[in-house]
């Protein structure tokens, strides 16, 4: 079974190759991953490769085919990329991405910690906002070097799913 994700601002093709319980052979872009992968709660899993350890959060966005994931280091948006969401795209070429400088709650929760200010300049991993659901807190971290133009939640607050919590500009 083939895909293709959109990974932030790459296109992958991700091709899952075989899978025999917890293991699994996938190959990104032609290159083979040998994977043992184990979901060790609702949306986050475990990856063994090459002897090293990766925890993966995985929170579906505004649709099946969005997602957001966070990593130890990074939070990454991800689409699954089907004809209707070519044929989309297409239509909207050379428009931005919507969204492209919004953090949204992907489902409802409670703001954790909020470490930047207005103004501020934030770089790519930095986090931008801590918020727990479902028992489990999500770091949504800035994919680059941009700036704090407003934030619409304080720390305490309860978001809703889909709601807009910071904007952000592109720095110039």
């Amino acid at each position: 079974m083939a895909y293709e994700v959109s990974i932030e601002h790459r296109l992958a093709n991700i091709e899952l190759l075989n899978r025999v319980g917890n293991k699994a052979l996938i190959a990104v872009d032609d290159r083979k991953y040998d994977l043992d992968i184990v979901e060790v709660e609702n949306g986050v899993y475990s990856i063994l490769f090459n002897g090293h350890s990766y925890n993966v959060e995985l929170i579906e966005g505004d649709s099946s085919k969005k997602y957001i994931v966070n990593t130890f280091a990074k939070t990454f948006n991800v689409e699954i990329i089907d004809a209707e969401t070519k044929y989309i795209n297409n239509r909207n070429q050379g428009q931005e991405p919507e969204g492209a400088n919004h953090v949204t709650s992907p489902m409802p929760g409670k703001v954790i910690k909020i470490p930047i200010t207005i103004g501020e300049t934030v770089v790519a991993g930095q986090t931008l906002i801590v918020v727990e659901a479902m028992k489990m807190q999500s770091e949504f971290k800035s994919t680059g070097e941009k700036i704090v133009h407003e934030i619409l939640v304080r720390e305490g607050d309860t978001v809703t799913a889909h709601q807009l919590m910071i904007k952000l500009e592109d720095k110039p």
